[in-house]
């Protein structure tokens, strides 16, 4: 299209004509009125809010979202850090961040770390240099320091550990309190050998899963067999082959804690491959409550964590540091669900 065509008179009745001044004559309000609610600068009477939105549907306006960044300094977007776009947890959460931002304006750019400190860092950097108005890391393997520097420079929310800095909120879940519910249920069944393919050595949701399943057995008074603890990386190969080095390795067990879902979808099929009937024969615990757990064959015995929902607590946590008023968002506990693969011995 040539810049004739463009100031053409048939061109200035198409909807990308429309201006923001338009819209306050549709709606009988001012063009700063109409400004106030778009870049949501002010509080506006409900009458008026209805009114311009009203007009902007008639109109179809779309609002020069790079005109306004150059005016208001911002480019109401958001990065979001997650570790793997392919994996089931992150995607639950990243629907959370979705639905948390929907109706703010605000539209999410999403890289990924893959579970690499350099690589966070170095996508950070990346969307930094992009002007982002906000940052959501979801778990990682950052460095603190690292974390709170970066907020020097914006807003960022934090999933998956706890910190205290300016310009900075973060949440935590009682993963310890997981990974003990889940080896009590076991327990409380009658399972005294109970294997534990653990997640990775540096991940904190994995060493405190770790130590739940450590304290449950303490609690009940039953010697924590060190052989029984195998290596895993909260993938669903890992899971399998952890599983295949427990049953080759000889050690009697009637039970296994698996550190996430992912494991403990993997493992199943190691026991599938073999033959063995779950739970007649092992009965098997995961954590997260990944939609899929419902769905298995049997469905399997996990620990809910809210994941979806602390996406929608990152997401509102964000808006709420950017200057938005909305809602904080409550998460609740974990908690066990019993399904169809632990049974009684």
């Amino acid at each position: 299209m040539t810049l004739d065509d463009r100031q053409s008179p048939q061109s200035a009745s198409t909807p990308e004509t429309v201006t923001l001044l338009d819209v306050a004559r549709e709606a009988g309000v001012s063009a700063s009125t109409v400004s106030r609610i778009l870049n949501g600068t002010a509080r506006v009477a409900s009458d008026k809010r209805t009114a311009v939105e009203n007009a902007i549907r008639k109109l179809d306006f779309k609002p020069n979202l790079f005109a306004r960044s150059l005016k208001t300094g911002t480019t109401m977007t958001v990065g979001v850090l997650t570790q793997d776009i392919e994996s089931p947890f992150f995607n639950r959460a990243m629907r959370g961040i979705e639905e948390g931002l929907s109706g703010s304006g605000y539209a999410p750019i999403i890289v990924s770390g893959h579970w690499n400190a350099k690589e966070e860092a170095e996508r950070i950097r990346l969307l930094l240099a992009r002007r982002i108005d906000g940052l959501v890391i979801l778990t990682g393997h950052l460095e603190d320091a690292q974390i709170v520097d970066f907020a020097r420079h914006q807003p960022i929310v934090v999933t998956g550990r706890q910190l205290n800095a300016p310009n900075l909120r973060s949440r935590q879940l009682d993963q310890e309190h997981g990974g003990y519910i889940a080896t009590r249920h076991l327990i409380s069944l009658g399972h005294k050998r109970i294997a534990h393919i653990a997640g990775p050595r540096d991940h904190f949701d994995a060493t405190e899963r770790l130590a739940g399943y450590r304290r449950a057995h303490e609690e009940a008074g039953i010697e924590v067999a060190p052989e029984l603890i195998v290596q895993g990386d909260f993938l669903e190969s890992g899971g399998l082959l952890s599983m295949n080095r427990l049953l080759d390795s000889g050690h009697p067990f009637t039970a296994v804690f698996a550190a996430n879902d992912q494991t403990a979808f993997g493992a199943r099929v190691a026991m599938y491959r073999r033959g063995i009937r779950v739970p007649d024969d092992l009965s098997l615990v995961g954590v997260d409550d990944l939609p899929a757990a419902a769905y298995l064959t049997p469905p399997i015995t996990t620990v809910r964590q809210p994941i979806y929902e602390m996406g929608l607590f990152a997401a509102h946590a964000l808006l709420n540091m950017l200057g938005h008023r909305v809602p904080e968002i409550e998460l609740p506990a974990l908690e066990l669900i019993v399904r169809e693969t632990t049974r009684r011995l």
